[in-house]
């Protein structure tokens, strides 16, 4: 079996070593398209300090400087004229980035003059680089594991401070230490077991069935741990929706421009002024909410407003909450209640009261009272909608969680392969079964990290990259 498993893995590793390690070097504008102070251009290859060289005078070659230096001096193009007063940093194999030579070019933030730069590089033999390709040389090259590879994408995108947190913490390594620990726990007891099936005429015994299962239930627990926090971290990377339903003229306008402090919204006492979905986007408390202020659902024939409806039907299908907003001088509309009952469930529904600083004396039973008006009661509305969204999960900066959907599938995986190969255990059948259940955990495992990655989900993921990162 040992000798099975050689042959598989020694495959699977001449496979990602033939992925992309390339010996071209590569080009791209590491900053963002537009006009700005300053732009650089980033080199990555074997021969990227050299062709620096060819393009640029400064007082000595940089092919003679130190690594993580700075220098000043000029570009120049084919003919020999001038393009810009630069700074170039060099950065020699493997202390960079990519683990290459890497050369970064900053000029004047004019996009003409990083065009100029980028068409003399090619002249000289570069390419341009495709999505990703300067962090997935950086993966190819061992600098970073796949799982911080993908957190570099999150750290650029990332649009509130939580989310920012989340990102650094992936990129840290937090998640990846996590999955090699578990690697590491199953690799051993595997190989125990091979051994044992080496040994089995000996009737020699290196692990036994109860302590099997101790070892299994051990990772599945804290597999467990991580897949609970997915909520969380969907949370905090991808923010959360919330849809503002309610009949015509109760307020849902108001509240949003409440929130967002603009006028965004047309607020009118004419019923149905609002005819199309406005989506706008808050950050409370460094939770993203993306809130969608719907048509209000009723009855009509007008077309554009029955249109306005079928949209508000849709937003609430795919929220993740839905604030049904109410006039507390009104009777609750049970019809429009039972009608979102229909799209959603309701866990998800938070029954709120507007118009209180109006209020009669009637009794109004709700999850949140506030007046869109006057802003009473909104910070409860807020923290109630926090509280929903990330329930009673508290993690901190140091804690290792799951925010991508590739990695959430990838443990759901391992656990599946683990609980099969605990019933093994308990049923106390060969270790080849149990062996052949752990290395295929193992693999999941592995396929977070990328130590097993094939071709077409590392094109996937960097492809999803800016140019240039």
């Amino acid at each position: 079996v040992p000798d099975v498993f050689f042959i598989k893995y020694f495959s699977i590793f001449l496979q990602v070593m033939n992925l992309n390690f390339s010996e071209d070097t590569i080009t791209a504008v590491a900053t963002p398209m537009g006009t700005g102070a300053i732009a650089i251009v980033r080199i990555s290859g074997v021969d990227s300090i050299a062709i620096a060289d060819e393009i640029f005078v400064g007082k000595k070659k940089l092919s003679e400087c130190e690594t993580h230096t700075i220098h000043y001096g000029k570009i120049y193009d084919s003919t020999g004229d001038i393009i810009d007063d630069v700074l170039v940093s060099i950065f020699i194999s493997p202390n960079s980035f990519t683990g290459e030579n890497c050369v970064e070019i900053s000029s004047h933030g004019n996009p003409l003059i990083t065009k100029k730069i980028i068409e003399v590089l090619l002249e000289k033999g570069v390419r341009n680089a495709t999505p990703g390709e300067f962090t997935k040389r950086a993966f190819l090259n061992g600098k970073i594991d796949l799982a911080q590879a993908e957190a570099v994408a999150e750290v650029i995108n990332s649009r509130t401070e939580v989310s920012l947190k989340g990102a650094r913490n992936q990129l840290d390594g937090m998640l990846s230490k996590k999955v090699a620990d578990f690697r590491t726990d199953l690799i051993n007891t595997s190989s125990l077991i091979e051994l044992e099936l080496d040994f089995a005429e000996e009737e020699i015994e290196f692990v036994g069935y109860e302590k099997l299962q101790e070892l299994i239930l051990g990772v599945i627990t804290e597999i467990d741990e991580l897949l609970k926090s997915y909520n969380f971290g969907r949370v905090i990377r991808d923010g959360v929706n919330v849809a503002l339903v309610g009949k015509p003229n109760v307020g849902k306008s108001s509240l949003l421009n409440y929130i967002l402090k603009e006028s965004r919204s047309i607020v009118s006492a004419i019923p149905g002024t609002t005819r199309d979905i406005i989506r706008e986007e808050v950050s409370i408390d460094g939770i993203l909410f993306k809130l969608f202020d719907t048509a209000g659902i009723r009855e009509s024939e007008d077309l554009i407003e029955i249109e306005g409806v079928l949209r508000s039907r849709e937003a609430i299908r795919d929220a993740d909450f839905v604030i049904l907003l109410s006039d507390v001088n009104d009777l609750f509309s049970e019809e429009l209640y039972e009608e979102l009952l229909e799209v959603t469930i309701r866990e998800k529904i938070i029954l709120v009261g507007n118009k209180i600083d109006l209020k009669k004396e009637r009794d109004f039973s709700a999850d949140c009272l506030i007046s869109a008006k006057t802003g009473e009661g909104i910070e409860k509305l807020f923290e109630l909608l926090k509280s929903k969204a990330i329930g009673n999960n508290v993690y901190t900066e140091r804690s290792a969680i799951v925010t991508n959907s590739r990695h959430y599938q990838s443990l759901e995986r391992t656990k599946s392969h683990l609980l099969t190969a605990l019933e093994s255990a308990r049923s106390k059948m060969s270790g080849e079964f149990i062996a052949f259940d752990l290395r295929n955990a193992e693999n999941s495992l592995s396929e977070i990290i990328g130590e097993v990655s094939s071709d077409d989900i590392l094109n996937n993921i960097f492809a999803s990259f800016c140019i240039g990162k």
